[in-house]
């Protein structure tokens, strides 16, 4: 598949209008429309509700999909299952039915409690804000941890009750629109809030798999960027060449950065599988772990190698390949995919 023809029509409109995306700070509103028609934004809605509840392998490869036509999107509606696995957790099946009413709807979250809570009559009054919520701006409602009585707690409030801030200033996932969050003295009624855990191991594993399919996305839409120019006209500069692909060592290079993404996309495939496990044991996470930055890393290799086969012109800003490139550095660096901590964890595991 090349970038001029994505798998199916939502993927084309996500393509067509990513670079108005990341200029906008926000997804485009036909890519909002895109990924409600695609089913991306149901994954994790149940399916009593008319959802998918997609386990990790589905979604890591409709999220992959996603990512390869626009790493934002896929982002988001990546944030979007998160906040609505968590939501599902903490919720009755009352507000559950209330919230999941439209299955499509775009869910944003912070699993951070940087909010605090006061009891009172008719509620909760809580005041805070809540740092880089991707797709804020366009999402229905958003799930949010907090602190009341000392104890953490998750609240779900329509998005429109809050103030967003602007201050998503990035090289990096641009169209995220990862704005901060604030409440002002909000009363929210004391249904809408429940108490929590923060996310366990095992969610957390789901989460990182979500964050690296993004990644993963990217990386494949950067290899189709450099396949059309194989494809096409374009010779290495400053040689008797008369096309990419006469020379050896341009064969070469794009082989092995095509190897790493084939290498990461089974990587992060194999963890999707293995972590719905239920014997999953501390060192068993710690390695899946692992396997996700090494992946994390093979992506950030693969899209340097497809920089060295296009060259300067590659860093264009209309160029496609130097967004990928700069999704790609900002997403595999979350804190869900950190290579020193993950090294750290498995080291601790293995001796413990």
């Amino acid at each position: 598949m090349t970038n001029a023809t994505a798998s199916n029509e939502h993927e084309q409109v996500l393509l067509a209008h990513a670079e108005l995306t990341e200029r906008q700070d926000r997804l485009a509103a036909a890519s909002v429309g895109a990924l409600r028609g695609s089913g991306a934004l149901a994954l994790r809605t149940p399916v009593q509700y008319g959802g998918a509840w997609a386990d990790a392998s589905a979604s890591a490869i409709r999220l992959t999909e996603i990512g390869r036509a626009c790493p934002s999107a896929a982002w988001i509606a990546g944030t979007c299952a998160t906040a609505k696995t968590f939501f599902a957790q903490s919720f009755d099946e009352p507000i559950q039915k209330e919230y999941f009413a439209d299955p499509d709807a775009l869910a944003c979250g912070s699993g951070s409690p940087t909010a605090q809570g006061v009891r009172e009559a008719g509620g909760v009054r809580v005041t805070g804000r809540w740092d880089s919520v991707s797709g804020c701006e366009d999402a229905d409602w958003a799930q949010l941890a907090l602190m009341i009585d000392g104890a953490y707690h998750v609240m779900v409030v329509p998005v429109a009750d809050l103030t967003v801030e602007q201050n998503w200033h990035m090289a990096g996932m641009r169209g995220t629109g990862s704005q901060r969050l604030v409440a002002d003295g909000l009363l929210v009624p004391t249904r809408q809030t429940a108490p929590a855990a923060p996310p366990q191991p095992q969610d957390r594993l789901f989460f990182a798999v979500c964050t690296l399919a993004t990644v993963v996305g990217a990386t494949q839409g950067a290899l189709n960027v450099v396949e059309d120019m194989f494809a096409s006209a374009r010779k290495p500069f400053m040689t008797g060449y008369a096309r990419m692909g006469e020379s050896p060592g341009a064969r070469h290079w794009l082989a092995e950065a095509a190897r790493l993404v084939d290498r990461a996309e089974q990587t992060m495939l194999a963890v999707a599988h293995d972590s719905s496990r239920a014997d999953l044991t501390e060192l068993d996470r710690a390695r899946l772990q692992m396997s996700l930055t090494g992946a994390a890393s093979d992506c950030q290799e693969a899209v340097e190698r497809l920089l060295d086969l296009h060259g300067a012109s590659g860093f264009r800003t209309t160029n496609a390949l130097q967004r990928y490139w700069r999704d790609i550095a900002v997403g595999s660096r979350h804190p869900l995919l950190n290579p020193y901590l993950a090294t750290e964890d498995l080291g601790t595991a293995l001796v413990s």
